[in-house]
């Protein structure tokens, strides 16, 4: 039953990877008409949008809305929309152009009435209390009008949404007070469901979650099209210019240069915060940091001289500039894995697993990127497995956990073993171990499972075969691990 109400979906959907058929009819995706350019941007269907309603309506003026996240993630788009569609009216400071006239209002707001007039007059835009909205975009580049938050909030005529990257960076918020006033929510990449709703498939994701609930298996057709599909997603990445690109074009290599783009702008903003480059360096290693599968990431050997000790302040920038993910060494795999972990043991994975395709040959031409023809032929090597551990990384947290690992040395053998990711679930853990091949040992699962029994609740191997359940493992593909209840 599954298995033909899914291939009917897919069919209808007519998502073949390879087609030329056009996929502007079937996109799931708004229309938003930037103001003073009579032009039209194009944004995907977002999840974030609803956090958004359920900020207006619990809100109701009490708070401003600073969503947080990476840059060209598509923060400045949905907030757009959102005003548009949500408010009667709005003024959109775009903070990376305002100007110098309109950055100097926020030095001084003891005549809220005075601003408001200006910002009317200088943005021709009529505002209506408690009926307009006004956004505050790359607040971090005027931090003068996030302190603002505080007064405009407390005079409740109109919401505020803020948007920013490199929001925490200590140059941004050095000598103001960060507004109480502010609910925060983070923004990610486009997650598997979001993509396949920009492909025009609305259907799959609601499928998978009843699959799961059942524990059913999809069958073998399904699921190679399935795997197929979070294949692609892999490869174009969750960027909402590069998935554009790929509708638009259907070709890799364009895709891959908009990617590129993107990592030159993200190199441009490590070099801002540090100078030095040792910050854009660390994140270059990334990649051979993860292929050489060790416990940690290995500082020293990207900053010669350097230990994890000597650069948590680096890591944490990096950390809040929303372009990586960082999963720490959890000392004991209990619950309440936040006072166990090991801030000098810690492994870094890209945000969005599309830039981690990218940025493996980023020094070489496109040609010689070998992973878009092996991953979509489903060739990878074992050498490059670790691009399956950054999807899983990635999916966990965009699904909100934090990440956290655990290794372990067996006293007879002297083998480390690892469990790749550790969840926290009601009072247990639920240890994770993903696996691009050699489907048939999970070793480290099963002797961690038999050293901490009492404290583990659920237990996932993440692979790239169909669902099953192997004795007490779940055997999951890892395009329904987004499905997994947290």
């Amino acid at each position: 039953m599954y298995e033909s109400t899914l291939l009917f979906i897919l069919k209808l959907t007519n998502l073949h990877i390879n087609s030329r058929i056009k996929l502007t009819n079937l996109r799931i995706m708004i229309k938003i008409k930037m103001t003073n350019l009579g032009m039209v941007r194009e944004m995907f269907q977002r999840k974030i949008y609803s956090k958004m309603l359920e900020w207006k309506k619990e809100s109701e003026g009490k708070t401003a809305l600073l969503i947080e996240g990476a840059r060209r993630i598509g923060k400045s788009t949905v907030a757009e929309y959102f005003a548009q569609n949500e408010y009667k009216s709005y003024i959109l400071i775009d903070f990376s152009k305002a100007s110098k006239e309109v950055r100097e209002l926020f030095e001084d707001v003891s005549d809220l009435d005075y601003i408001f007039l200006r910002l009317q007059l200088i943005y021709k835009v009529d505002l209506h209390k408690r009926e307009s909205v006004i956004i505050f975009d790359e607040v971090q580049l005027c931090p003068m009008a996030r302190q603002a938050i505080k007064h405009l909030v407390a005079d409740g005529r109109y919401d505020y949404i803020e948007t920013g990257s490199l929001i925490s960076i200590q140059k941004n918020i050095k000598n103001i007070l960060i507004p109480s006033e502010e609910r925060k929510v983070s923004m990610f990449p486009m997650d598997f469901e979001e993509f396949l709703c920009a492909l025009g498939d609305t259907s799959t994701s609601k499928i998978l979650e009843t699959v799961l609930e059942k524990k059913k298996a999809l069958g073998d057709a399904a699921h190679r099209r399935l795997m197929r599909d979070f294949r692609l997603y892999m490869l174009v990445g969750g960027m909402p210019q590069a998935v554009a690109t790929y509708i638009d074009t259907n070709n890799f290599r364009k895709v891959d240069e908009m990617k590129r783009d993107i990592l030159k702008l993200y190199e441009e903003d490590f070099r801002k915060i540090d100078p030095t480059g040792r910050i854009s360096m660390l994140f270059e290693g990334i990649p051979s940091q993860l292929n050489t599968n060790a416990s940690r990431y290995q500082v020293s050997s990207v900053l010669s001289g350097e230990r994890a000790d000597t650069i948590l302040e680096m890591i944490a920038e990096m950390v809040d500039s929303r372009t990586v993910q960082i999963a720490y060494h959890a000392n004991d795999p209990n619950v309440g894995l936040a006072n166990a972990k090991d801030l000098r043991r810690f492994k870094l994975f890209l945000t969005d697993t599309g830039l981690l395709t990218t940025l493996i040959f980023k020094d070489k031409e496109f040609t010689e990127n070998i992973i878009y023809e092996k991953l979509l032929s489903d060739k990878l090597g074992v050498n490059l497995g670790y691009v399956y551990e950054n999807a899983v990384a990635q999916i966990l947290a965009t699904n909100g956990h934090a990440l956290y690992y655990y290794t372990f040395l067996n006293e007879k053998t002297k083998h480390n073993y690892e469990i790749d990711f550790l969840l926290s679930k009601k009072n247990k853990i639920c240890p994770i171990e993903v696996k691009s091949s050699g489907y048939s040992t999970h070793k480290s699962l099963d002797v961690f499972s038999e050293k901490y029994s009492d404290r583990i609740l659920d237990k996932y191997m993440v692979y790239t075969k169909d669902l099953k359940k192997e004795n007490d493992i779940l055997m999951l593909p890892i395009y329904m691990l987004p499905f997994v209840k947290g």
